[in-house]
């Protein structure tokens, strides 16, 4: 679902405090559901009413398609967002201990690139139709995204007829680059240590693979096939980064980013 924007965020070894803390069961075949094959689940939005997890009071607060608000402890939460997405899901609270899938159609993950020109010697026909999500959590790629704005500045240029805003690429963290940065800045920060804010130390920084997600709708943004496409020709599909967090803290708007 769409997530929030907030001026400080708490970050834990395990990602960002409250991130990731629910997720849909898929009641067919048992896998966790994301907007990679639900693109509906992208005109949901999810936001913590309260501070994460702070208290018994802190709730989840859910706004459907249309408007309706519920919070993800009702009694019928599970049913009414079964009705909404026109198919059955549960919401859970803890993955499974030995680990979780969550579904995909290889056919359509990369939107119309063929998935051998993002992942060479593998087809859609021999790609399985899950991925495995980080152990013990419902991440599916690492436990924190961040992004440069001088990187979305330059698809603008590659790609002037598309909108390469923040939104559609969901980072934890976006760090504003100033207009002196030029191509795809994180490839710099590969090898580094980000540090930001209340001694917060970003490390294990590995390229962020984009999928079809990048290109649905959401909010005021129309569906736009083009913007994978410019992040598959020019980088491979990679815009912006996953890592770890290895020294937790808290990060604020304005607060200063260094690598090391």
């Amino acid at each position: 679902m769409l997530g929030e924007s907030v001026r400080e965020l708490a970050l834990t070894k395990m990602g960002a405090l409250g991130d990731r803390a629910l997720a849909l069961r898929d009641m067919e075949n048992r896998r966790i559901i994301t907007a990679k094959k639900f693109a509906a689940m992208l005109s949901f939005c999810a936001e913590w009413e309260g501070e994460p997890g702070s208290s018994a009071s802190s709730r989840i607060r859910i706004t459907l398609p249309g408007g309706r608000v519920i919070h993800a402890d009702d009694a019928d939460a599970s049913e009414v967002i079964s009705a909404a997405l026109s198919h059955q899901v549960r919401l859970e609270r803890a993955p499974h201990p030995n680990g979780e899938r969550a579904g995909i159609d290889p056919r359509t993950v990369f939107g119309d690139i063929p998935f051998e020109n993002v992942l060479p010697g593998m087809t859609a026909e021999r790609a399985p139709d899950f991925f495995n999500l980080a152990h013990g959590t419902f991440f599916d790629s690492a436990a924190i995204h961040v992004l440069a704005t001088g990187t979305l500045e330059h698809l603008r240029r590659l790609a002037p007829g598309s909108a390469f805003e923040p939104r559609r690429f969901r980072a934890n963290i976006l760090v504003d680059t100033g207009d002196g940065a030029s191509g795809f800045v994180e490839d710099g920060w590969l090898k580094g240590t980000l540090e930001v804010g209340d001694g917060v130390k970003i490390t294990g920084i590995k390229p962020a693979l984009r999928c079809v997600m990048t290109t649905h709708p959401q909010e005021d943004l129309s569906r736009d096939m083009a913007v994978l496409r410019a992040a598959v020709h020019h980088h491979g599909a990679n815009v912006g980064i996953f890592a770890s967090v290895d020294s937790p803290g808290t990060v604020r708007i304005g607060d200063p980013v260094f690598l090391s």
